[in-house]
């Protein structure tokens, strides 16, 4: 496809230029650090013409994740992926360390990174076992991946700097060499508000977005229109996404596997193509307090935990904000050009900003 550049303008989130994807209002901030206590923090990495990639890690509270774990739940939507930590949140159904993002190859770094810092911790001088948790995506067309310039220390800065304020998104940390939907993407954020029979819950979203296929933003045909106008990267529809959820409502692993389920048709309603060689996986975790477990496993497997049928009124949350992160991380990164020349265009914003104004005046909302 040809690629034509846009040209340099501001970036702005997705509801700036009218898009509000679903009907349940966000929380203050927009990002998963409406779920209180939880932290995100990049590394960003740019050096040369070569290298493009980063970290991006979420602490789940601002405790130790070791002596107070959290429940949590992944569902696998596809497997091409070289996720650490999988098979022990599969079958424990709580995490132990910081969830950190990167890129495929610097994995192996990232896990000894979280591996370091927790053995590090005090009081924990006996732990003889740890199982990191590690997210990936390929981000080798514009990263020059087999350098492996991600080093651990890399990962420690990312914790070091994790805060529950505004969240930065676009091409920053884990999404600096990223593209998806045939532009340039990266790390976006977005949360719901959702009203249960048991009280509010706040569901909050990060996605790090490198995947393929043909953009719908809100149910806009927008990657259909500007393909037609070659405007656009190539995009062979391989890639994978990496979808973190947090909420405050109390559920067991069991339904936050549940709630991580229902992030993907979140990420179907951008026009995602879920490949053969697409790795798309959901990580879902509750921040409720009365279910963490010590590091001896002290706590009822339940205890606290909401009945089945109150996700019903988490699902929407779920889908809603997944799919506006994705539209984030879109929106707010930047052209980049790296490694061998390679260059992804960003989204162009002014193109957007007038099919949601001719949608809103042919009468179909907006």
């Amino acid at each position: 496809m040809k690629v034509r550049a846009s040209e340099p303008e501001p970036r702005r989130r997705a509801r700036e230029l009218g898009l509000a994807p679903g009907a349940l209002e966000p929380g203050a901030r927009n990002a998963i650090t409406d779920v209180r206590g939880v932290r995100v923090g990049h590394v960003t990495l740019v050096v040369g013409e070569a290298i493009r990639t980063g970290v991006t890690v979420v602490l789940p509270h601002g405790g130790d994740p070791f002596t107070e774990r959290v429940p949590a739940g992944l569902f696998v939507a596809n497997g091409f992926g070289k996720l650490v930590g999988a098979t022990q949140v599969l079958e424990l159904g709580e995490l132990e360390t910081p969830i950190a993002l990167t890129n495929t190859l610097s994995v192996p770094e990232a896990a000894a990174a979280l591996i370091a810092w927790t053995l590090d911790r005090p009081g924990l001088g006996d732990v003889r076992s740890v199982n990191p948790f590690v997210g990936e995506t390929n981000d080798g067309s514009l990263n020059d991946i087999r350098a492996r310039f991600v080093e651990p220390g890399h990962v420690l800065e990312a914790i070091a700097a994790a805060s529950d304020g505004c969240v930065a998104e676009g091409s920053v940390g884990a999404g600096t060499g990223t593209v998806a939907l045939g532009f340039k993407a990266g790390i976006g954020t977005s949360s719901r508000v959702a009203s249960t029979p048991l009280g509010e819950a706040t569901v909050g979203v990060l996605v790090q977005a490198n995947f393929g296929g043909t953009l719908l933003m809100d149910g806009l045909r927008v990657g259909e229109r500007l393909r037609s106008e070659g405007i656009g990267w190539r995009d062979d529809g391989d890639g994978s996404a990496m979808i973190v959820i947090a909420t405050d409502a109390p559920l067991s692993d069991r339904n936050l596997r549940r709630l991580a389920l229902r992030a993907t048709a979140g990420l179907a309603r951008t026009g995602a193509a879920l490949n053969h060689a697409s790795g798309d996986y959901a990580l879902a975790f509750s921040t409720a307090s009365e279910l963490r477990r010590g590091d001896r496993g002290r706590r009822p497997e339940t205890g606290g935990a909401w009945p089945n049928q109150q996700l019903s009124a988490l699902s929407p949350a779920v889908i809603e904000a997944t799919e506006e992160s994705i539209l984030n991380a879109l929106c707010m990164a930047e052209s980049v050009t790296g490694f061998e020349g390679a260059k992804a265009p960003a989204l162009p914003l002014g193109e957007v900003e007038r099919m949601v104004r001719a949608r809103r005046k042919a009468g179909f909302g907006g």
